[in-house]
């Protein structure tokens, strides 16, 4: 070997650059691989999140409505409406069906990012569904299920159909549009009965906001009290402002999770591999594969918190 391929201590230089390449080439290999599965997640492993939430909250719900009785009247009318204490954040408010688009999920009262990973969410400072006034809802349209994936496809006169223990209502569709993510007045009060479903578009994008708007067909519920907001129209809340202006920003408290699970799943790549150099490869990633896995899931989900909370 001439001196040009050796160091000054006679190293040779070629074989450590090749190493460093191999070494820089296996990393890129592997932080690549890691964002196709964290990606994988988003758009599939969610769902999963998203289904065993659904099963639970449509357990709860149906127990709801064994409590509550049959409703006075089916759609509403002059009889009192079923009287039902408050809802807490998280908890199932009613059952939403959309036959267009195949939707059939419960509703969840809130809409942060938690509540969101349920199911479509009711804005706290709306009507409940039948109510007078704009019943708004949130969803989302690419991870945790996508229950608003197809939300565009919806047209004048197709039926959404929301039943609640006060009993099943009917709205129909009657406009659809896109607006800036500013556009605070599509979820306030209205003197009419309506129903609001709000996501994000274009599908992948929190960029702007897509919103259907449904008339509720025969007459609502008398309110049994006053209603939150202010009766005059136009009037918005602190969530209506906050979810269509700042989309769900991200939790700061979730970094301490994300960089603990992250941690929790190097160490178990890393033990895995030293099994695997001492012991046989394959077997020792095949017996491994499964632990890492688990830890790989929980970092990707404390992860996901702290991105923004696209619908």
């Amino acid at each position: 070997m001439g001196s040009r391929d050796r160091g000054p201590d006679g190293a040779p230089h070629r074989g450590v650059a090749l190493r460093l390449v191999g070494a820089a080439g296996r990393l890129l290999i592997a932080a690549g691989g890691l964002l196709l599965l964290f990606v994988a997640y988003q758009l599939f492993g969610t769902n999963l999140v998203e289904a065993r939430n659904q099963s639970a909250l449509r357990e709860q719900f149906e127990r709801q409505l064994v409590e509550a009785g049959p409703p006075p009247v089916p759609s509403g009318g002059s009889e009192a409406p079923v009287t039902v204490p408050p809802p807490a954040p998280g908890d199932p408010i009613g059952r939403m069906e959309i036959p267009r688009i195949g939707v059939d999920r419960i509703l969840v009262e809130g809409i942060s990012v938690e509540d969101l990973k349920k199911g479509p969410g009711h804005y706290p400072d709306a009507p409940m569904p039948g109510g007078q006034g704009n019943v708004a809802i949130a969803g989302h349209r690419t991870t945790y299920g996508a229950p608003f994936y197809r939300l565009d496809e919806l047209v004048v006169g197709d039926p959404i159909i929301v039943s609640s223990p006060q009993g099943q209502f009917r709205y129909e569709v009657s406009e659809s549009l896109v607006v800036e993510p500013d556009r605070v007045d599509v979820v306030a009060p209205t003197p009419d009965a309506r129903l609001t479903l709000v996501t994000c578009t274009p599908r992948f994008s929190a960029r702007q906001r897509l919103i259907v708007v449904a008339a509720l067909v025969g007459e609502p519920l008398s309110p049994p009290g006053p209603p939150p907001l202010s009766a005059t129209p136009g009037a918005v809340g602190p969530d209506q402002e906050a979810s269509l202006t700042g989309d769900l920003a991200a939790e700061e408290a979730s970094a301490g999770p994300a960089v603990a699970w992250g941690l929790a799943a190097g160490a178990v790549a890393l033990l895995v591999w030293l099994v695997g150099r001492r012991w046989r490869r394959w077997p020792a990633y095949v017996l491994g594969a499964p632990a890492f896995l688990v830890v790989l899931a929980m970092f990707f989900e404390s992860l996901s918190r702290l991105l923004p909370a696209s619908l």
